[in-house]
């Protein structure tokens, strides 16, 4: 019997022509590079390369980087001190657990961004593993402190006693006054205050740079509650329809009924009453009230999704197989109707940003400890010292850009969304 001729192999069967190179393997298109990505990476690597977006986010970073690491830009306590012989760090002594985990986020977050050896949901389980790990450490390790005497080292350099002194590139803490000086502390931009004083005799670009901390986390944080509220009430009245959807729709249509400033106003004035019998910080209470008056459109936006996919073939598939409500609805509905909400939460974190500011300049918003732009502003026309174009200009300037970046971000990020673009693209 004669042997049969071996098989010549081809490309087709996965193995080379010849020995010694690797197996053939297509090279992936750009449509299957797409296709590979989720939903989530696709939306964000199409939102950012788009040029406005790009540079709101420049601007987004620059005010993060500013806020995490204030209290190492602008602080009255030194760096590094000798006296009697010795070194210390008065500024390192004085951190808090929210500095020192602030901090611990953000660098974690940058590295991770820059080895990109990790898929989005392990990033965000990461910074926030080390999040809680350092805030919890840094809670406990750390002492309360006493209320700081903010002339007391400036005063020490002047008598003398200090040998050297190396000081941030700021050298005032946001609560600074300058109680150490009996004149007039008003003073207009100069070498010692670059952007000049309040009428308390506060540096302002000190209070600038801190306010970028709670600007933006009042922005994050009360849009992110807004989120959460939104999703879960407009979700449940898409869902089961009917009489709830139909409460649900009247109770949000007299919310939206009501202009936004007067119901801000009385929600604020309710809650900053209640914060100053619990001892409660306005901040918490800011998040809260722009939070609890900003979730109605997210709500319209998710029901209108859900109206749409409540009769879709994976739906009828999930309450078939058994599955819980919750993860018919959060897991299965709300990842497909989950881009107007996207959009939206961009446009909400500019609106809470300048909802906050507002009431600030109202004198209803956060109190004098608190850093914030709209406090600025208010100080720019009161305290009887007539118009102090500094503190109007700086704090407006930052106020401005700050919401026009989140609303070029929005608006990469609705184009990413629309079908008719992508096809275009």
């Amino acid at each position: 019997m004669t042997d049969l001729p071996e098989p010549i192999a081809t490309e087709t069967d996965g193995v080379p022509p010849a020995s010694g190179l690797a197996p053939y393997e297509p090279a992936q298109t750009r449509q299957d590079i797409e296709q590979s990505r989720t939903f989530l990476q696709q939306t964000l690597r199409d939102t950012f390369s788009r040029p406005g977006a790009r540079i709101g986010l420049v601007w987004i970073g620059i005010l993060a980087t500013l806020g995490v690491f204030a209290p190492f830009i602008a602080n009255s306590e030194p760096w590094l001190v000798k006296q009697g012989g010795k070194i210390s760090s008065p500024l390192l002594g004085s951190l808090s657990a929210p500095d020192v985990t602030l901090a611990a986020i953000y660098i974690t977050a940058v590295t991770l961004l820059f080895l990109r050896r990790f898929s989005l949901s392990k990033s965000v389980a990461i910074i926030a593993g080390v999040g809680l790990l350092v805030g919890v450490v840094s809670a406990l390790a750390l002492k309360s402190k006493d209320a700081p005497i903010y002339e007391k080292w400036r005063q020490a350099q002047t008598e003398g006693k200090l040998e050297w002194v190396r000081r941030t590139i700021v050298p005032y803490s946001p609560n600074d006054r300058m109680n150490e000086l009996t004149t007039d502390k008003l003073y207009g931009p100069d070498r010692t205050h670059w952007l000049g004083t309040s009428i308390f005799g506060e540096d302002v670009l000190s209070r600038m740079i801190h306010a970028c901390r709670v600007a933006l986390t009042i922005g994050l944080l009360s849009t992110g509650l807004a989120v959460i509220i939104g999703v879960t009430v407009g979700g449940f009245m898409g869902y089961f329809s009917g009489w709830f959807d139909l409460l649900s729709m009247r109770m949000i249509e007299i919310l939206e009924a009501i202009p936004r400033l007067i119901l801000l106003l009385i929600v604020a004035v309710f809650f900053r009453t209640a914060a100053n019998e619990y001892g409660i910080s306005m901040i918490y209470v800011m998040m809260v009230v722009i939070g609890l008056i900003a979730w109605t459109a997210d709500a319209r936006f998710v029901r209108a999704e859900f109206l749409r996919l409540r009769n879709q073939d994976f739906v009828h598939a999930a309450r078939a197989l058994g599955l819980p409500l919750r993860s018919i609805i959060f897991r299965h509905m709300l990842p497909n109707g989950i881009a107007p909400v996207l959009v939206n939460a961009s446009f909400g974190v500019a609106g809470a940003i300048l909802l906050e500011s507002t009431l600030s300049f109202l004198g209803l918003g956060l109190g004098a400890e608190d850093p914030s732009w709209g406090q600025l502003l208010n100080q720019a026309r009161s305290g009887g010292t007539g118009f102090n174009w500094w503190i109007a200009t700086f704090p407006g300037a930052a106020i401005f850009l700050t919401v026009f970046s989140y609303v070029l971000i929005g608006e990469a990020m609705r184009d990413a969304l629309d079908p008719r673009l992508r096809k275009r693209d």
